[in-house]
């Protein structure tokens, strides 16, 4: 009998990641904490569509007098904005305790990808897995380099053309339609 499909939800520690991925922190620098943020969301939206992962992307706004909300951005992609006095290791923290039980069934699994050692050991007592901000930049960056890959064999095939991407019966009309045929 075959195993389960399982079903992954990743939660992502928007801000700690900015702050560990070297290029984050330079775009935050240079163009602001927004620029920053939506090419987090980017890379995560490619990344989880790709792994096929539930990605949360939680930011806090710890200091700021907002109510919290989220936003669904892809399928596989939802962004969090925390409210006002929550931080999103505690956010990502309550979600694994709600999830614990489905956590210990071997089809659903919780990643959270920080590097806070606190939120790490905490959100592993509640059965999730942890990944580094390290690892997801690497695992970010080699399925970026598979799907440009992908993409560049889907275009060779296609010899870099329409046409050829086309079914025959495509092909043919737009023959008939280039020699005036009606």
């Amino acid at each position: 009998m075959a195993a389960p499909a399982q079903s992954i939800t990743l939660l992502v520690d928007g801000y700690n990641i900015i702050g560990a991925w070297t290029h984050l922190k330079r775009l935050r620098d240079r163009h602001g904490l927004e620029a920053a943020r939506n090419h987090l969301i980017e890379v995560l939206s490619n990344y989880s569509a790709f792994q096929g992962y539930q990605t949360h992307l939680v930011f806090d706004a710890h200091y700021q007098k907002t109510i919290g909300h989220g936003e669904v951005i892809t399928e596989t992609l939802q962004v969090y904005y925390t409210p006002f006095g929550q931080t999103a290791d505690t956010h990502i923290e309550i979600f694994c305790a709600r999830t614990r039980k489905m956590a210990l069934d071997q089809s659903y699994r919780v990643i959270v990808a920080t590097s806070d050692r606190a939120q790490t050991l905490t959100v592993i007592g509640y059965g999730a897995e942890w990944m580094s901000a390290h690892k997801l930049w690497a695992e970010t960056e080699l399925v970026t380099t598979r799907i440009q890959r992908q993409k560049a064999r889907r275009q060779k095939r296609s010899g870099g053309l329409l046409h050829h991407a086309l079914d025959p019966a495509a092909q043919q009309r737009l023959e008939q339609l280039r020699r005036g045929v009606q």
